[in-house]
């Protein structure tokens, strides 16, 4: 009876060690793995929930994540208008929930979408806009053209739209310091 009681309590000890270096490797695993998210995949597990961006040159904006592509976000505010922000200038995201995007390579299609292409659409639109440099400028007119490493702005009064008589010139900005392109349904104020 006593080698019996012996053996239990050394294979509860082996079986208490094993689960244990289990869960060592687990965790260890899963730190291992969440080290190889980039914060556009953690963000695709909050599409469609409310969150708030601390942005450099735009302070916080708060919105419902539309979209996120490689190198950029699409908030949606409750007044109609749309943020699109450069990842590079994001500083903190607040109010994201626990699930995460799908982890692996980005499809062909979605890596190609970057925040050029992002502001091609809206050169395309021709909507009036609001560009917020990441040094907190703010210029105002229509995306005219977009280039390898420049967008070119014609900037105008944001109630006027885009005619040659409301043009006051044309700006070439730097793409990597855009920090926030807002389109507004009813303005910008």
């Amino acid at each position: 009876m006593r080698w019996q009681q012996l053996f239990a309590d050394l294979q509860a000890q082996f079986d208490e060690e094993e689960a244990a270096a289990e869960r060592g490797e687990a965790a260890s695993r899963a730190r291992a793995e969440m080290g190889a998210v980039r914060l556009s995949q953690r963000l695709l597990g909050s599409l469609g929930a409310p969150i708030s961006v601390t942005c450099r040159g735009a302070g916080l904006v708060a919105g419902v994540l539309v979209d996120v592509g490689p190198d950029w976000l699409l908030l949606d505010d409750d007044r109609g208008r749309q943020y699109l922000m450069a990842t590079a200038a994001v500083r903190a995201v607040g109010g994201l929930g626990r699930a995460t995007g799908p982890s692996g390579p980005e499809g062909v299609v979605r890596s190609r979408l970057d925040l050029r292409r992002a502001l091609r659409a809206l050169a395309r639109d021709r909507a009036g806009v609001q560009v917020v440099l990441d040094d907190g400028g703010v210029l105002t007119g229509t995306l005219d053209r977009v280039g390898a490493d420049y967008v070119e702005l014609a900037e105008h009064p944001a109630d006027l739209p885009r005619r040659t008589e409301a043009v006051q010139g044309v700006r070439a900005i730097v793409i990597s310091a855009v920090a926030v392109v807002r389109t507004g349904a009813s303005g910008f104020s």
